[in-house]
């Protein structure tokens, strides 16, 4: 039984990493992507939430990424980045160890999410795209964004 593929058409995608993992957003839900600046922490909000940044006068949540994902934490570093997405919820910030390119991904370049995958997971992915000779694995950016 075959199900629908992951992509239609072309899609270009920002990719960043998280640890040695590549992860892919289609560009179009990218508002801007800044220098990691001074988070305010929010009390008693869920672990992921690493809080609030003020971005020319509008505040917006910044989530983790790595928490989210059950990764091991890192330092941020001069290479981390906040991606300012779009989601229903209004502007989001994620928080990503590096932006490293923007890529056009073909349909046939994407498979599924393998069986294997952890369930948590996989309902954060979209499908994984061969680029060269790495992986990336597209997420969907909204179920990664909320509980």
């Amino acid at each position: 039984m075959s199900s629908a593929p992951v992509l239609t058409q072309e899609e270009q995608n920002v990719v960043f990493r998280l640890g040695n993992e590549s992860y892919g957003i289609n560009i179009f839900l990218v508002n801007e992507i800044i220098r990691l600046r001074e988070i305010t922490p929010i009390p008693k909000a869920d672990a992921y939430i690493r809080g609030l940044v003020n971005l020319r006068g509008k505040t917006i949540p910044v989530v983790d990424l790595r928490v989210r994902f059950h990764l091991p934490c890192a330092e941020d570093t001069d290479s981390s980045r906040i991606i300012v997405v779009e989601s229903e919820q209004g502007n989001v910030g994620i928080v990503v160890d590096e932006v490293t390119e923007v890529i056009t991904v073909q349909p046939e370049q994407v498979d599924e999410t393998p069986p294997l995958v952890a369930e948590v997971t996989a309902a954060f992915v979209r499908g994984v795209a061969k680029q060269d000779d790495h992986l990336i694995t597209l997420l969907n950016l909204e179920k990664a964004l909320v509980a």
